[in-house]
């Protein structure tokens, strides 16, 4: 078989490419695989949320020191 090889420069325009950003027309719906679980997407939302209260917790000392 031949070998197709892609310069860099190359790949990297493809990424933008509206074709790779829409998956195909005849994929089949497969929970957990071609579409989110319904889990997934709460533990996703649950993590997301956790992550933003950790962010505006505000500047807190990361060690606490006696002196």
């Amino acid at each position: 078989g031949t070998r197709m090889i892609y310069d860099r420069k190359f790949l990297m325009e493809c990424r933008n490419s509206p074709v790779a950003k829409t998956p195909p027309s005849d994929l089949p719906d497969i929970p957990g695989v071609t579409s989110p679980n319904v889990e997934e997407l709460k533990i996703e939302n649950n993590h997301v949320q956790n992550c933003d209260e950790k962010a505006n917790a505000g500047e807190e000392e990361q060690f606490d020191m006696d002196i």
